[in-house]
């Protein structure tokens, strides 16, 4: 069996459960999928920001446009950031980001784009926060700063209820597996057998996990390699898909912001903490996320 990668971290919360709807109130949003230019309304700046917006405790922080809270993300990833029928966002993270945002006085504007480029725009000054199921890997660390750790997030295979792969040590025979570009779980199948992966020559990165679920559902690829949460959705929706059983890898998600924006890390923290400490985190976490 591969071996799997658990990263540890303060104050993680483990949401093994199914997904279920809800909804997201007191943010704008923008759109786009040609990287961070697609935010709308929003100035350009060094990292940390430009515009003067806040102050939490005795730290005083800057963000990117006055007043406002700019969350870079991919809305292709339920119950965690998706898109509604209306066209505005919504998602456990959508929610947190939003209620983060009460706490520091602004409001929040939700920036949609590729995940790599979502990760980009917050190490480059174009959003404040990157908030996308990201987890914290060496490489991210030397290009942007984190927050304490806000969940634990559990990544599994996706096959074809047909498909000869019936367990995870299965996957060395596969053909081709799908992830999603630029995440974890597209560079840690992508490495080395010797590095517990599958080689680059049997693993295809895909826009979204929606479109390696597509390519699986098509025949394409053999398998799909996408966090627990996404998993339960996509089976949900599409007939003739499965989950194997067991955990292809663990980790944490995280908060990303600029290489040394330490103001707006602190005050981050100091919010998410309150939220927990009051009930606020774990309402919003049951209102997309059941027991089974």
């Amino acid at each position: 069996m591969k071996k799997l990668l658990t990263m540890t971290m303060a104050l993680a919360l483990v949401v093994s459960l199914a997904a279920c709807g809800g909804g997201n109130s007191g943010s704008t949003s923008s759109k786009g999928s040609a990287g961070p230019s697609s935010s709308q309304g929003s100035t350009s700046g060094s990292a940390g920001g430009s515009a003067s917006s806040g102050q939490q405790g005795d730290s005083a922080f800057t963000t990117v446009e006055a007043g406002k809270l700019h969350m870079s993300t991919n809305a292709a990833f339920p119950p965690y950031e998706m898109t509604t029928a209306s066209g505005s966002f919504e998602g456990i993270d959508v929610e947190v980001a939003a209620a983060i945002a009460d706490k520091l006085g602004l409001v929040l504007v939700v920036d949609d784009m590729g995940f790599d480029a979502a990760l980009t725009a917050a190490q480059t000054g174009k959003s404040d926060i990157a908030m996308a199921g990201i987890t914290i890997t060496d490489d991210r660390l030397e290009v942007m700063d984190f927050s304490d750790s806000y969940a634990t997030g559990v990544q599994v295979v996706i096959v074809r209820e047909d498909s000869p792969i019936q367990s995870i040590d299965d996957l060395d025979s596969a053909e081709m597996i799908g992830c999603q570009k630029a995440t974890t779980g597209y560079i840690y199948a992508s490495d080395t057998p010797e590095n517990g992966g599958y080689g680059e020559d049997h693993v295809t990165a895909y826009d979204t996990g929606a479109l390696a679920v597509m390519a699986l559902v098509n025949g394409q690829i053999d398998a799909v390699i996408i966090d627990n949460e996404p998993a339960k959705s996509f089976v949900s929706l599409n007939e003739g898909l499965k989950i194997l059983d067991g955990t292809w890898v663990e980790e944490d998600y995280a908060i990303g912001v600029a290489k040394g924006n330490t103001a707006l890390l602190e005050a981050i923290n100091s919010a998410m903490a309150e939220l927990k400490a009051e009930g606020t985190f774990q309402q919003i976490v049951d209102k997309y996320i059941t027991a089974d």
